[in-house]
Order: C-alpha cells, then structure tokens, then sequence
C-alpha cells in the first residue's frame, strides 16, 4: 500500500508546486508582456478557476497520504523530514485556502465589475503568496530528501 500512497503523494506534489511555478515563471511574465490589464486580468480568473479546482483535489490528496503514510509509521517514529514536510505542507495549505478562498473571488469580482486597478492589486497579493508557497514548496522537497 505504501508504494501506492507515495506515487498520489508525489503525482499531488507535482502538480501544485509544477504548477505555481509555470505560472510563476512563465505566464505571468508573458500575460506581463503580450496583454493590456483588461485581458490580463480575466486570463488569471480563467486560469485560476481550472487550478484553484485542481489544486484543492491536489491539496487533499496530499494530506490524506501523508497522514496515512504518517499513521502507517507513527509520528514517534516518523523520521525528523517528514514532522518538517507536514508542518510547511499545513502552512502550505493554508495559504492556498486564503487565495481560494478570500483573494481568488476578490479578484473574480473585481474584474467582473472592470475595476482593472483593484484587480490588479489583488493579482499582486495572490502573487506573493504564489511565490511565498514555491518557497515553501522548496524547502518541502528538501525535507523530503533528507528524510532518508
């Protein structure tokens, strides 16, 4: 079963942090350089609807099989990596329920109204803890590794 439960770990892992990072470090700067706000804008609300959506279901993967991997072992004798990848993952997650759920429909409205200034400050908010969570996604991938 463990075998199992690390491939859906890591297939979850993959796709939230592979996918902050293209949209990070690849379609931001070219929404940045190809579209004026008022496309830019409803680009990201298109985006994040299809990756908010897939991410949660990213989002709960993670957990179910990292507390089962976790209950498997026993926290006493979880190897130290695994106590640090939950801790930063618990962070993570609720980073991620913050822009799903408080910035994400801000943005959702504002755009909907044509408020392109205050949309876009709400982008920039979402950016930041983006960027916040590919950190920490980082520092994840090195507990991971030395949890060996």
């Amino acid at each position: 079963m463990r075998p199992i439960l690390l491939y859906l770990h890591l297939l979850a892992a993959f796709a939230w942090v592979g996918g902050m990072f293209f949209a990070y470090f690849c379609l931001r700067p070219a929404a940045v350089q190809v579209l004026a706000p008022p496309q830019r804008l409803p680009l990201w609300v298109a985006t994040f609807a299809r990756f908010l959506r897939y991410t949660a279901i990213a989002v709960a993967i993670l957990l179910l099989t990292g507390f089962a991997m976790f209950f498997e072992v026993g926290f006493r004798l979880a190897p130290p990596g695994w106590h640090v990848m939950l801790a930063l993952g618990l962070v993570m997650t609720a980073v991620f329920a913050f822009v799903h759920l408080a910035l994400y429909p801000k943005l959702r409205a504002r755009c909907d109204a044509g408020d392109w200034p205050a949309a876009a400050a709400t982008l920039n908010a979402i950016r930041r803890l983006v960027a916040l969570n590919l950190g920490l996604g980082v520092l994840v991938v090195a507990a991971a590794v030395s949890a060996r």
